[in-house]
């Protein structure tokens, strides 16, 4: 009986410990606010490939590749110095004289790209515009001379030669594959200091600037890109991740004259092309197709009732040019060279230059908002449809003979006139670009093949004399 009462009492005590913790819980029992979120701008996940490969953001290979392709190029140049102040007590004694000019020196520099094993180099024209002397040092710090093999101003480009084999190179990619937002590096000496990579993102394709409005016929179709490029970049390389070269920087604009978030190269595209004509033919075969042109823009669209904003517009075009004898007429809007849509002055005129003269192209434009397929057989800069045979070339000079008419104009029975001059003799002697060369020591030259003629094989003093177009008649020596 006892026991019972126990177990009974046990129980009732389990029983009242339960109903215990089961008011406690209702009673105390939190409150909790459902609460929901709604996105008001949903993510998006990016779709990548399943080869994508982290790997392939790592500019380490791309710099380890070309970083013994791109040189150093000092230049040494020769300019005259401001006049010199005369002693008072001169022009007492002896009269007024002419104030006299003293010529110096003057260092530059600039970064370079040897495209080949045997040493060809592409720079900038502008690293090496009127120097009298070239020197490239290698990224493991060699030295050589280089020659000037050929220059073309309109891309701002020029190639140079020194002389051994086995360099380091950098080959070239393709510069019309790059996308806006794309990986590039550039490589070269700002500042004077060797070997810098810098990395950025193409920002815009076929841009055109303008900047060498003093060049006739210049190219102005640049890579954008927003790698930090300074003084000492120009003439070095710009490359995609792969180690290819895309680009030469050329330029930036900024107030400062520093970098400040857009550099400009000029495109490989172009490059190549240039370099391929003066290794060929010794200068650039410059096509053309006869076109006065103009950028699409809406007021012109309106004006002229054109449907899209697309093309470029013909505004004019040469009597008897390329496009002329195609049938493309004033008011045209060319949209495609090639199959290659053309949407700006720049973009004409890059894919035009990647052809030469006497090569067909077909050109599809719009009339009366109508497609029409044409062809057009290009020309040479003279309006010829031929290709341009290179004047004579020696000693750092190109020459062209004078007409009878310049003659008579200057009273001079004969003479060869500088038409291009580039490091060497010539300048180094400090004549300049239009001298016309009368007598190399006193020989009589008519026409330059009589140049070669005299100095072929010669070794000594030579004396030149010759007339400037202004009628200053001048007197150069030099030795061979």
């Amino acid at each position: 009986m006892k026991l019972k009462n126990v177990l009974l009492q046990l129980m009732l005590a389990v029983i009242a410990g339960l109903v215990a913790v089961f008011v406690y819980a209702r009673v105390s029992q939190p409150v909790y606010d459902e609460m929901t979120y709604r996105e008001r701008y949903p993510t998006w996940y990016a779709s990548l490939p399943q080869d994508f490969d982290t790997d392939k953001f790592d500019f380490t290979y791309a710099a380890e590749r070309t970083v013994h392709g791109v040189v150093n190029v000092a230049t040494t140049s020769v300019r005259q110095s401001q006049q010199r102040r005369q002693n008072p007590f001169d022009d007492f004694f002896f009269g007024p004289r002419e104030q006299q000019r003293e010529p110096e020196s003057v260092q530059g520099i600039g970064s370079g790209v040897i495209i080949s094993d045997d040493g060809y180099i592409v720079t900038n024209y502008h690293v090496i515009e009127n120097a009298t002397q070239i020197d490239i040092t290698l990224n493991d710090r060699r030295s050589f001379r280089a020659e000037v093999i050929g220059t073309y101003p309109e891309t701002d480009l020029a190639l140079l030669k020194i002389e051994g084999d086995d360099f380091p190179y950098i080959e070239f990619g393709n510069s019309d594959d790059l996308k806006l937002g794309q990986w590039v590096l550039a490589v070269g000496n700002p500042l004077n200091l060797t070997s810098t990579v810098t990395a950025g993102i193409v920002s815009a394709k076929a841009r055109g600037l303008n900047v060498f409005q003093d060049r006739e016929m210049a190219i102005s179709s640049f890579i954008q890109t927003d790698a930090a490029v300074n003084r000492g970049n120009s003439g070095g390389a710009l490359v995609n991740l792969r180690g290819e070269l895309v680009g030469i920087p050329t330029l930036i604009i900024s107030p400062t004259a520093a970098y400040s978030g857009n550099s400009f190269a000029v495109p490989v595209s172009l490059v190549q092309k240039v370099v391929e004509d003066i290794i060929e033919f010794g200068e650039v075969q410059r096509a053309v197709m006869g076109v006065q042109i103009r950028d699409m823009n809406a007021e012109l669209a309106r004006e002229q009732n054109i449907d899209r904003l697309e093309g470029v517009y013909v505004a004019g075009t040469i009597d008897g040019g390329a496009a002329q004898e195609a049938g493309i007429i004033e008011g045209d809007v060319i949209l495609e060279i090639d199959d290659i849509p053309v949407n700006s002055v720049a973009e004409l005129q890059e894919q035009i230059f990647m052809y030469r003269p006497t090569e067909e192209v077909g050109v599809l434009i719009k009339r009366d908002n109508k497609t029409q397929q044409l062809t057009a057989t290009l020309r040479n800069h003279e309006g010829q449809s031929e290709l341009v045979v290179p004047s004579e070339t020696f000693l750092g000079g190109s020459f062209r003979e004078l007409s009878r008419d310049e003659l008579s104009d200057l009273n001079i029975n004969n003479g060869v006139q500088i038409t291009e001059i580039t490091p060497g003799k010539l300048m180094s002697a400090g004549i300049n670009e239009g001298f016309i060369i009368t007598s190399i020591n006193n020989q009589p030259v008519n026409a330059p093949s009589d140049i070669r003629k005299i100095l072929d094989n010669y070794q000594g003093g030579v004396y030149i004399a010759g007339i400037y177009p202004d009628g200053t008649v001048e007197y150069y020596a030099f030795g061979l």
